[in-house]
């Protein structure tokens, strides 16, 4: 495990666990808070190993956005809130375009910037109990963390300009309906739902599953002849490998598929 001040992160056995770890603020964002998610995320997305990152919040938050109580504070550590960097607001970028899957579970209070995180994932997973916001409006600000580009690309223009302007707090029934969240569970088993998937996820060819990624990001800025001139050169690539041979063996012989990457 890492030393991180705000922030707990592990890898096991192709699985990065970042969690946010103020739990006395809900998990709230200080500056070192983003900083400290932004170098942990930058390694993962450097880590060959890693197949899938699960990105959750410890105790009762996953992230409210910026702790706000903090920032108005007279007792601040002037260390730990230096000022960011640019590249340090790339964190939702880095979830969506890194070569691992990328996974919010989300066990409590997600809105703001945090919000913005969550968005950035492939697949966001939530406790049924989950109260979600966009919230920046709320605190007269127009928002960060990449929101009015990928919000849209998961609710449609028209919700995520709802979603954006009222400003109002919706469920994760809602956020499951309208697509934003893929699955919502019992807050009493949401943990263990959540490790299922990841398990389910981790055990794929890890060249697949990169691979598919990969075909879904260029996808989105590539027009369709190309894109599909582009996949079906790699689709040829990929089923010559070891890891597709095997998983055919294993189809036919009726188990579990065992890769090597």
């Amino acid at each position: 495990m890492s030393d991180y001040g705000t922030i707990l992160y592990d890898v096991d056995h192709g699985v990065a666990k970042l969690t946010l770890n103020r739990p006395d603020r809900l998990n709230g964002m200080t500056n070192q808070m983003v900083r400290e998610t932004h170098d942990a995320v930058s390694r993962a997305a450097q880590d060959d190993s890693i197949r899938v990152l699960v990105l959750t919040g410890a105790g009762r938050g996953f992230c409210p956005g910026a702790d706000l109580g903090h920032y108005t504070s007279q007792d601040r550590d002037p260390a730990a809130d230096a000022p960011l960097e640019v590249e340090h607001f790339r964190v939702a970028g880095l979830l969506h375009s890194m070569p691992a899957i990328t996974i919010a579970a989300i066990n409590g209070a997600c809105a703001g910037a945090g919000f913005g995180w969550a968005c950035g994932c492939d697949l966001r997973l939530a406790a049924r109990s989950v109260n979600l916001s966009t919230a920046f409006l709320n605190v007269a600000v127009a928002g960060d963390m990449g929101l009015p580009w990928s919000l849209p690309r998961l609710v449609g223009a028209s919700k995520a300009r709802e979603l954006s302007l009222l400003c109002e707090k919706f469920s994760a029934a809602d956020a499951e309906r309208m697509g934003l969240v893929a699955r919502t569970y019992d807050d009493d088993v949401f943990r263990e739902e959540v490790a299922a998937i990841v398990s389910r996820l981790a055990r794929k060819s890890p060249a697949a599953l990169k691979s598919m990624k990969a075909h879904y990001l260029e996808a989105e800025s590539m027009d369709f002849d190309a894109y599909l001139d582009h996949e079906t050169v790699d689709h040829q690539r990929i089923s010559k490998s070891a890891d597709t041979q095997e998983a055919f063996r294993a189809f036919v012989e009726k188990r579990e598929p065992r890769f090597d990457g």
